[in-house]
């Protein structure tokens, strides 16, 4: 019955559709807007990444500042065979460029990486599934920048003690499938990328403690394919484990894997000139164990701390003491047995913890 009923009211009322259905845009579609992205806030965040090859973004309110010394909150739940590798502070609209232990780059923005809670484990996301990474290829180093200037460079540093400086411009691509960011030698992988204006002084500091300083001029600029020329000579079993930029009113913070660090003044470092092994910048010892972290920082600066069973402490740079070059560094995180700093990054510096949420 209701088959007939439906049939008569076609055969009465039929007739061709006199509106139009379309997609309608609204505002968001405007030329002087930038699509969805307006939708998203640009809340600052932090991005850690696994050793495994898990990443995810987190809520940078999540993690509170803390006294030296403190056991932190947990960061994530992770398995015992994998650890917490990067850790890096950015806001949801920056571009984040993952450049791979084979010398690639890959863009995304912030918030293209899915956000999850602090101790989510379950839910997190294998950079395979954002990236196209080749078999035996791993993401080595990220950073996060706003723009791609043509008066910046990007300066890399390998773990043979390479150095190479290109043109900032260059890495303005969108490659789904990435593309060459350095050329490197057969074993060598890229330890650390960072931004620079150009005149700035280059600290590297390898594993042993060692530190070189060189002006950044002796580093001519090439293009995006280069292999570089060599930055620091290296004793053997020994390896660079991070680069900076000196900058005014700063200090070199170094961090074992032990969970000791210091903080030394810039000028403790002579200026070697490029290619040299440089001085000692901190005392290595079996106890403090070797360097895994070192990069500028200022007074008011903070810093996060991860360590291999994903523990995560949130640390004020004065808290840090200050020592000439031949110091060991005091306790900057407590560590369980067996547990060792697998990622420092500098934060920057927001409200007050609450009392609260404070472990010490």
């Amino acid at each position: 019955m209701i088959k007939t009923e439906l049939g008569e009211v076609r055969e009465r009322f039929a007739e061709p559709r006199r509106a139009e259905i379309t997609y309608d845009p609204g505002e968001i579609g405007c030329r002087t807007c930038r699509g969805l992205e307006d939708l998203i806030d640009d809340e600052p965040l932090v991005v850690t990444m696994t050793k495994a090859g898990y990443v995810k973004t987190v809520a940078a309110g999540t993690f509170r500042t803390q006294n030296r010394g403190g056991r932190g909150v947990r960061g994530a739940r992770l398995k015992e065979e994998d650890l917490v590798t990067t850790v890096v502070h950015a806001t949801a609209h920056a571009y984040l460029l993952f450049f791979s232990n084979m010398g690639k780059v890959y863009r995304l923005k912030a918030h293209e990486v899915p956000m999850k809670e602090r101790t989510a484990r379950d839910q997190r996301t294998h950079i395979a599934n954002l990236l196209p990474l080749a078999a035996g290829e791993r993401i080595q180093a990220l950073i996060e920048t706003r723009d791609f200037g043509e008066d910046r460079y990007l300066f890399f540093a390998t773990k043979f003690g390479q150095v190479k400086k290109t043109t900032f411009s260059e890495y303005d691509k969108s490659r789904r499938d990435g593309f060459i960011a350095i050329n490197l030698k057969e074993g060598d992988e890229l330890v650390r990328v960072i931004q620079m204006g150009g005149g700035e002084d280059i600290f590297m500091v390898s594993a042993h403690g060692l530190t070189i300083r060189f002006g950044e001029d002796e580093v001519r600029p090439t293009g995006r394919a280069a292999q570089g020329v060599i930055g620091m000579r290296l004793r053997p079993g020994d390896e660079v484990v991070s680069c900076d930029v000196a900058r005014d009113d700063v200090a070199i913070l170094l961090v074992t894997d032990a969970g000791y660090g210091k903080r030394t003044q810039l000028d403790r470092f002579p200026r070697k000139g490029r290619g040299t092994m440089g001085v000692k910048g901190i005392k290595i010892t079996a106890r403090r164990g070797g360097v895994v972290a070192a990069f500028m920082v200022g007074l008011d600066d903070e810093v996060v701390l991860i360590s291999s069973t994903g523990v995560t402490i949130r640390l004020a740079v004065r808290e840090v003491a200050s020592q000439g070059r031949d110091a060991t560094g005091v306790r900057v995180m407590n560590l369980a047995p067996s547990e060792t700093v697998t990622s420092v990054a500098p934060i920057l510096a927001v409200d007050d913890a609450d009392p609260a949420e404070v472990l010490t």
